[in-house]
């Protein structure tokens, strides 16, 4: 029964440490508003974690947040492919990391992402999933899902107190 009792206990704990909210997007637009909305929470220091298919919308999304905290001509953010990291100038630095180039966890342990995660800027990581073993413990998730030819489902996950501040802020 004290197992039981512990064990209900941690779920429940786990629960009030992970807050979701969902948004459907009905178009590029859209999908760049929401992004701006949730840009406009964002403050130093914190990490967004984009997840989705090809084309989903990840980079316009990211276009959101980017001109939400300041970035000038946010319209030509574009995927670092080849570079991984973009870095732009707004109101405080603008990390764009996208990961799709890379194979493996392993590949992106050199790269000193964690450097990124530490300064006094936002970052924000396209195919954050193929890093789970280097994101930081607290940060939004954002996953993004083909639900027509032009609308997602964009689902937005907190994982720590900031994030569920910024998750319950979304919901009001």
């Amino acid at each position: 029964m004290e197992i039981e009792l512990n064990l209900k206990s941690e779920i429940l704990h786990l629960k009030s440490e992970i807050r979701e909210v969902f948004v459907q997007s009905q178009s590029t637009s859209e999908t760049i508003r929401i992004g701006k909305q949730i840009g406009s929470l964002l403050r130093p220091g914190d990490v967004v974690a984009l997840v989705g298919e090809l084309g989903t919308g990840k980079t316009h999304f990211i276009k959101g947040l980017a001109s939400a905290t300041g970035v000038k001509n946010s319209r030509y953010i574009t995927s670092p492919s080849f570079t991984l990291v973009h870095e732009y100038q707004g109101e405080f630095p603008f990390y764009h990391i996208d990961l799709f180039r890379l194979e493996t966890e392993k590949e992106a342990e050199g790269l000193g992402l964690d450097e990124y995660f530490q300064r006094r800027g936002i970052t924000a990581i396209e195919w954050a999933d193929k890093i789970p073993n280097l994101l930081p413990e607290e940060i939004l998730w954002i996953e993004i899902r083909y639900t027509g030819e032009n609308t997602r489902s964009i689902e937005i996950l907190a994982k720590g107190a900031r994030y569920e501040a910024i998750v319950r802020e979304l919901s009001r």
